[in-house]
């Protein structure tokens, strides 16, 4: 008789993405704000982290809005690693909303409405309400139907106190609820009177020793105390935008689904603000300065900035916290050049954390905690193979080593990576050094190239293509440039 072969089924119901900074828990201080030198997945970068940490505690307090933080460094050194310990540290109750400068530019709104958008996200509000609940134990259902089958269902529900108990009678809807929550006698439930919602709090400690078949899930409650009618006040967290979302658009709530928000005017802005501080006044509401993180900065223009700037020194603002990597560049949408590319005006209001490059050791350590996270063995020969690959290119480069040095030992059916399989990924994998070795060259053989010899004038650093000088017999030129006698070792010439 034939077997038959049934194939493997995998579980898909949970699925695990390791993302680039999926390993950072938390900025790893303690705590007197002092960091420590491997914790939360953080390594290295002391006084970043400690920094850091100070507005951590700023955000946390909530009562300073309208400040903006600099991200400043090298790339890989770790920027956007702290802005996502911070993120970790919040918690969920703390608005975080993160997004890239060239985001701005691809949604199909104005770049200020997009800006908008994203400090109202960034802007938590708490809402308080008072609602009338019903809370007791289940002591008994009964539920009369119809003999012919047709005919509105009938039924009391018994629910008691530790001080008192009361039969109430049940309507159509009621029952519904009941039957599709699965109550039964023995359950502690609270209705809300105003929607009439059911929910199961738990089975209570006296039905403990009773042979019900439940599941090991089950968790089991105190008897309610005092009366069954009860207040209790109710908090809801959302944001701004979700506020305007709701207001400006016919379908309500419905809209923050769809996805397309579009644009959303001013004045039902305004009139949301004014309620929402209306609310604060009161005691109805409270609001949660969140955190708004925009990644590569350097990528918004004059106009955005200009935003920021004003926006800034609005009470309704978010902490700001910005990253990049670029040093003294130009402004895009300008000619002017500023450091990091952004308006000295902006950079008058940041306090501004610098970023260092990573040491050997520190450098070891991370690709140490990468490899956990990506559950990848390494041998201590390929550690410290793949610790100098990081310090001699990057550490960047080496991180994505790890998962395809890991598939290589799989596939010679090994169990820890080794330095073979270290320097075959290495051969395969060029990193950015030898990529640009091997353009410079081929670069005949590629389509469109544009590689062209340029000369930088020594006098004021302008780029001219074909730039032409004049050499005196002892060793001085005359640049075309701005007629400047410099020595001929100060001319520079490089391909683009």
């Amino acid at each position: 008789m034939a077997t038959t072969k049934v194939p493997e089924v995998r579980d898909i119901t949970r699925i695990e993405r390791i993302g680039a900074h999926s390993h950072i828990r938390g900025l790893g201080l303690d705590d007197a704000l002092e960091p420590r030198q491997v914790s939360q997945g953080m390594v290295g970068q002391l006084a970043s982290r400690r920094a850091a940490g100070v507005i951590l505690e700023m955000i946390k307090d909530g009562h300073i809005a309208g400040r903006a933080v600099l991200i400043a460094g090298q790339p890989g050194t770790g920027k956007t690693a702290i802005a996502m310990g911070i993120a970790q540290s919040l918690g969920p109750d703390t608005p975080f909303t993160a997004l890239a400068g060239s985001e701005i530019f691809s949604l199909e709104m104005s770049k200020t409405e997009a800006l908008s958008q994203a400090f109202r996200k960034a802007i938590g509000v708490r809402i308080k309400e008072e609602t009338e609940i019903i809370e007791g134990e289940v002591v008994e259902i009964q539920i009369d139907r119809p003999a012919t089958g047709t005919g509105a269902k009938v039924g009391k529900l018994t629910l008691k106190t530790t001080e008192m108990e009361t039969i109430y009678d049940l309507g159509n809807k009621m029952i519904d609820s009941l039957s599709k929550e699965k109550v039964q006698a023995g359950d502690v439930i609270t209705i809300d009177k105003a929607t009439g919602k059911i929910s199961k709090l738990g089975r209570s400690f006296t039905r403990a020793r009773d042979y019900d078949a439940m599941g090991a899930q089950t968790q089991f409650v105190q008897c309610p105390e005092g009366e069954l009618q009860k207040r209790k006040e109710v908090v809801h967290t959302v944001s701004l935008h979700e506020i305007d979302v709701i207001n400006s658009r016919t379908q309500g709530f419905l809209a923050l689904f769809s996805g397309d928000t579009g644009e959303i005017k001013s004045e039902v802005r305004e009139q949301i603000n004014a309620k929402v501080c209306e609310w604060r006044e009161e005691g109805k509401a409270e609001i949660i300065p969140g955190v708004l993180f925009i990644d590569e900065v350097h990528m918004l223009d004059m106009e955005c900035f200009s935003f920021l700037n004003r926006a800034l020194e609005s009470d309704l603002s978010p902490v700001l916290i910005m990253a990049t990597n670029r040093g003294i560049t130009r402004i895009r949408g300008t000619n002017y050049q500023s450091p990091h590319g952004i308006p000295i005006d902006l950079l008058d209001r940041l306090l501004i954390i610098a970023t260092s490059p990573y040491t050997e050791k520190e450098t070891r350590q991370i690709l140490k905690i990468r490899c956990e996270e990506e559950d990848v063995e390494l041998s201590e020969e390929a550690h410290t193979v793949l610790t100098r690959i990081g310090m001699e290119t990057s550490l960047r480069y080496a991180i994505q080593l790890i998962s395809t040095a890991g598939l290589v030992c799989r596939k010679r059916k090994g169990t820890e990576v080794q330095v073979e399989d270290i320097k075959r990924v290495y051969s395969l994998f060029l990193d950015e050094a030898r990529s640009s070795q091997y353009m410079k060259e081929y670069q005949d053989s590629f389509l469109f190239n544009e590689a062209r010899e340029f000369t930088v004038c020594p006098r004021c650093l302008r780029q001219q293509e074909n730039f032409s000088v004049l050499v005196s017999p002892d060793q001085q030129v005359t640049s075309e440039c701005c007629n400047e006698m410099v020595s001929l070792e100060k001319t520079l010439v490089f391909a683009c």
